[in-house]
């Protein structure tokens, strides 16, 4: 059975290579759909936290991933509609270039195969900069390399004149691909990076919501917005038997329900929106802190989670918050159920670049030159309150840090690909690794975790 929301309008926005453009043109678009007043859902394709953060910041709703890897082909359709549900379109910003996918995995958690799950159509964003008529051949061979990705029309980006313009619109034309936008060349829209990406949102506070308005005013300007709407109207219905993924509540009603917290604020920001559903579902009142500001958790805290971000970048405040370091500590000490994955991983260690941190895990933490990056297939090796032993899950690495392990844990994951050896901590009801995992390719981490809330 068709799902009533399957036929939501939705395109995909794509490019040769990462560095053409996509994220002010999807960004963009999204401002400028919602500056209409269209209820607009925003999506990223593969794990990227960062961009979904200004993807919400342009149109007032929660930014969510697509990423075929972790959670398995058969969810991003399930995924997009609970995403998009009552929304009149959605919006997609693809990963890399379109084609490309996991290392070794043809087109697997590509932003093709995305597109084609969805069968949704893909907008080419192109950097015109150093080219004129050789984009012809570009885009023919994007349209062509596979025949199932409909490639709807073009954005032209960081055209430099009028007369550049018509050199490009030339030469697409050619080729009998729409040109839909042409953007010049504009530093109004640029968003810093540093050593892992962009700069979160939840760091700039102002700035970023200036850098949305930009983005959004650019592509208003320069693009057809109505030609995008309608290329958006003509996605076909998702295949019949899709339905809304939906986090499946705990039945029980005489069971407590216990207080989990979840880190949040600047230092904090990597997460999926699904994680807190899911602990919602299985019967957790989820609760957010801020580590930079809280002086101690919530109370009443049974259980913490503590997920990605930067907090080699806030180390200083984060040690200073020696209060909110010693409740971690107390309640870790206690055997409360703690989930921590890369930023949270390091935040639990004894120091992180010589700074004290919580202590938790009898490890040193600190920056390093190596940039540590790619999906990982794992499977559990120590029963924890996250995971069974045995238990497999896909994830995904990105850090430039390392930690230098002490005694007395044990291993958290044993990793299966792309090479084999383990990684992270188990120790009392800590669960800490620098693997990041999404929850909903299996619901039973959640419900685990809120059970052995209930009962440490």
């Amino acid at each position: 059975m068709t799902s009533p929301d399957s036929g939501v309008p939705r395109l995909v926005v794509a490019a040769p290579s990462s560095g053409s453009g996509k994220t002010t043109v999807a960004t963009g678009l999204m401002a400028a759909l919602a500056g209409r007043g269209l209820a607009v859902s925003p999506h990223k394709v593969g794990p990227d936290y960062i961009d979904p953060g200004y993807h919400a910041l342009a149109t007032g709703r929660v930014g969510r991933n697509l990423d075929a890897y972790l959670c398995g082909t058969e969810l991003v359709g399930p995924l997009f509609l609970h995403g998009a549900r009552g929304c009149d379109i959605a919006v997609v910003e693809g990963v890399m270039g379109l084609y490309d996918g996991a290392a070794g995995e043809g087109e697997l958690a590509s932003t093709a195969q995305v597109a084609k799950l969805l069968r949704a159509p893909v907008v080419l964003v192109v950097d015109a900069s150093s080219q004129s008529r050789s984009v012809a051949a570009l885009v023919h061979g994007f349209v062509s390399w596979d025949p199932e990705v409909r490639i709807g029309g073009v954005i032209l980006n960081k055209v430099a004149s009028d007369r550049h313009e018509a050199l490009l619109r030339e030469a697409v034309d050619s080729v009998g691909v729409p040109v839909l936008g042409v953007l010049r060349r504009t530093a109004r829209v640029d968003v810093p990076s540093r050593h892992l990406g962009l700069v979160p949102v939840a760091e700039r506070g102002p700035e970023a919501v200036d850098a949305v308005t930009a983005m959004g005013a650019q592509v208003a300007a320069g693009c057809d917005l109505e030609a995008l709407v309608g290329l958006a109207r003509a996605a076909g219905p998702l295949p019949e038997g899709s339905a809304p993924w939906t986090p499946v509540p705990t039945r029980s009603v005489k069971k407590s329900t216990p207080r989990v917290a979840v880190a949040g604020g600047a230092a904090f920001t990597f997460s999926y929106a699904e994680h807190t559903e899911l602990l919602a579902a299985a019967g957790a009142e989820v609760v957010t802190f801020d580590p930079l500001r809280d002086e101690e958790l919530p109370e009443g805290t049974r259980g913490l989670v503590i997920g990605g971000g930067f907090p080699e970048v806030y180390a200083c405040e984060l040690s200073a918050n020696e209060g909110l370091r010693k409740s971690v500590a107390e309640l870790a000490l206690a055997g409360a159920p703690v989930a921590a994955e890369c930023a949270g991983l390091l935040y639990l260690c004894r120091e992180l670049d010589g700074l004290p941190m919580c202590g938790v895990l009898d490890a040193a933490a600190r920056m390093s030159e190596r940039l540590t990056l790619g999906y990982r297939d794992a499977v559990a090796v120590s029963d924890s309150a996250l995971a069974g032993a045995g238990t497999r899950l896909r994830g995904h690495e990105f850090h430039r840090t390392v930690v230098e392990p002490g005694a007395g844990s044990s291993p958290a994951w044993g990793m299966r690909a792309p090479e084999r050896r383990v990684e992270g901590f188990v120790e009392r009801g800590v669960h800490a690794s620098y693997l990041h995992t999404h929850w909903a390719a299996e619901p039973g981490v959640a419900r685990r975790f809120v059970e052995r809330c209930r009962t440490s």
